[in-house]
């Protein structure tokens, strides 16, 4: 059974280079196990082929042959995030603009799956089409946040607004109300069709700005639907390493953005993940466990996922 849930995981790269390894040590891996000639010496289960093959188990989520199979042989596979280990969400939308729960309902919805913390992060006024507050709205909301969180023990709802980048780079909110936030999220909602270097100086001049704590899904892909902008993700990932600032895994099932490659180069330059639910009601906050498995791709542990933390550290963090 092993040998068999091995083969048909795949990928089929990791496989052909699990089965050079087989043929080193004079032996043969299919599907009906690892052998020795006529002898079946391993396959029972999934870790006692790579066992025998002198490895570590490799998480499914691994197996793509980017270099699972060296880290394996070294035992220095990393210890993946996991669902469990998130505190927080850092990303969700209410009636306020374009979601389809209130305040209390959506707090409620977090803290039955276990969370402590919920940033509240509806649009400001530039996406008109979904919503957006005006600054005067948002400051009105603002204070119904905080009235929430007086009724609220052992959780937080964070004051937080999607942010829109707008086409200059500037922050779609005046700084007095940006300065109130316990974090924002800013994101690209419009003017997709910019040249790679325009849309890369957006970004890039937007997190100079203090108060960009993550930069929201962050290639404005749409799965079957819309294509990525035109940007350089290497030069953006750079920069908010450079600047201290955040880059997100948007959980929602047509975005998953970043994408598992790219979780990995944030990894490699140290510029922590924010995997967030991006839900517009209740029942999406579980769509938490879509980004947990992409970010499992990217090989991502705990430490490299921003909302692991309890509010207490990550408050320090998003200190720019």
């Amino acid at each position: 059974m092993g040998a068999a849930q091995l083969y048909f995981t795949g990928s089929k790269a990791h496989n052909i280079a699990i089965r050079r390894i087989a043929v080193g040590k004079g032996l043969k891996l299919n599907e009906y196990g690892l052998f020795r000639g006529e002898a079946r010496v391993a396959g029972a289960t999934e870790a006692s082929v790579y066992r025998r093959l002198g490895m570590a188990w490799v998480e499914p989520e691994l197996r793509e042959d980017r270099g699972e199979v060296e880290a394996a042989r070294a035992r220095r596979l990393p210890r993946l995030v996991e669902l469990a280990d998130l505190r927080g969400d850092l990303h969700a939308h209410t009636t306020a603009s374009d979601g389809r729960a209130d305040l209390a309902e959506m707090a409620k919805a977090a803290r039955a799956l276990g969370l402590a913390y919920l940033a509240i992060t509806d649009h400001t006024k530039a996406a008109r089409i979904a919503g957006g507050l005006s600054d005067r709205a948002m400051r009105r909301h603002l204070a119904r946040i905080d009235e929430a969180n007086a009724g609220l023990r052992g959780f937080r709802l964070l004051k937080s607004a999607e942010v829109d980048i707008l086409e200059d780079g500037r922050l779609d909110l005046p700084d007095a109300i940006l300065a109130e936030l316990d974090l924002a999220v800013c994101s690209i909602h419009t003017r997709f069709g910019l040249s790679r270097e325009k849309q890369t100086a957006r970004i890039l001049k937007a997190m100079d700005h203090p108060r960009l704590h993550v930069l929201g899904h962050p290639t404005g892909r749409l799965l079957g639907e819309r294509e990525p902008y035109d940007v350089d993700l290497e030069r953006v990932i750079d920069g908010a390493a450079e600047r201290h600032c955040f880059v997100e895994l948007d959980s929602q099932p047509q975005r998953l953005d970043l994408d598992d490659r790219w979780c990995r180069v944030a990894k490699e330059r140290g510029v922590k993940v924010a995997v967030s639910s991006d839900a517009h009601d209740p029942a999406q906050l579980r769509n938490l466990r879509l980004g947990v498995a992409q970010a499992r791709r990217g090989w991502l542990g705990p430490d490299d996922v921003l909302n692991t933390r309890p509010w207490s550290a990550l408050r320090k963090l998003l200190r720019r």
